[in-house]
């Protein structure tokens, strides 16, 4: 991990961007966690639209973790940002954006095309980051995974045993075969749907939700959009987050 800035925030937070390879990320870390004990870390996930169009979104999803004493990261994801085009992946987006010009349903085809090469890929990079994360003096875990690609979290949730709970946004497409995976998530989840969400198949997010093995699981459904999450909804998130990493 080479650090590529660093700046001190005016609510008591550092934000330092990194280049972990190829990969951009940034970290939010308080102040005071170099000079005190280590801090739990959560993972901040995204949709595929670029670090620097989320920005803002993240920033402020971090500076709350950070408020409730917590570092939080995040990273490019592939094909995204300034990471080289993916030609898979674009494939697919065209295919998605005609499908929904058109108002025909989104197949399992383009759905599978669209998210299962990014988790394949993805989930190794973010293992890859937590790594490196975890071997820095104010981290010391444990980790949360919070928003993004649902099918990421859950794929997160399955294999990556440092990840003690998750805060899921039934926001995104899920392809079938991730179905078989939620049934082998078990830690804590916290699941967030917009019930009036546009682009997202409201049933298949409720029957995901009913797949997954986790002993403890809520759903915390509001009325809305994508992107009419109420204030609420984000204090809620932190609670759980807040019981289960500390």
């Amino acid at each position: 991990m080479h650090f590529t800035s660093e700046q001190r925030l005016d609510d008591g937070v550092i934000e330092r961007e990194f280049t972990l390879g190829e990969i951009p990320g940034i970290l939010w870390t308080p102040v005071s966690a170099s000079a005190s004990a280590p801090v739990p870390l959560i993972l901040l996930g995204h949709p595929p639209l670029g670090l620097r169009k989320m920005y803002p979104r993240l920033a402020g999803r971090a500076r709350h973790a950070v408020a409730d004493g917590f570092a939080a990261a995040t990273i490019e994801l592939p094909g995204s940002g300034d990471r080289p085009r993916w030609a898979t992946a674009e494939r697919a987006r065209a295919d998605l954006r005609r499908a929904m010009e058109a108002g025909e349903p989104v197949g399992d085809q383009i759905i599978d095309a669209l998210i299962l090469p990014l988790v394949e890929k993805s989930v190794p990079e973010w293992q890859a980051a937590l790594d490196v994360l975890l071997s820095l003096p104010e981290i010391g875990g444990p980790v949360g995974y919070s928003g993004g690609v649902i099918s990421i979290g859950v794929r997160l949730a399955v294999v990556e045993p440092r990840i003690v709970a998750a805060g899921l946004f039934a926001g995104s497409f899920v392809p079938r075969a991730m179905f078989e995976e939620a049934r082998q998530v078990t830690i804590p989840l916290h699941v967030l749907l917009q019930w009036d969400d546009e682009g997202n198949d409201r049933q298949a997010a409720l029957d995901l939700f009913d797949a997954f093995g986790s002993k403890e699981k809520s759903l915390h459904a509001n009325m809305g959009g994508h992107t009419g999450v109420p204030q609420f909804a984000g204090d809620a998130a932190a609670q759980f987050f807040t019981r289960h990493l500390k």
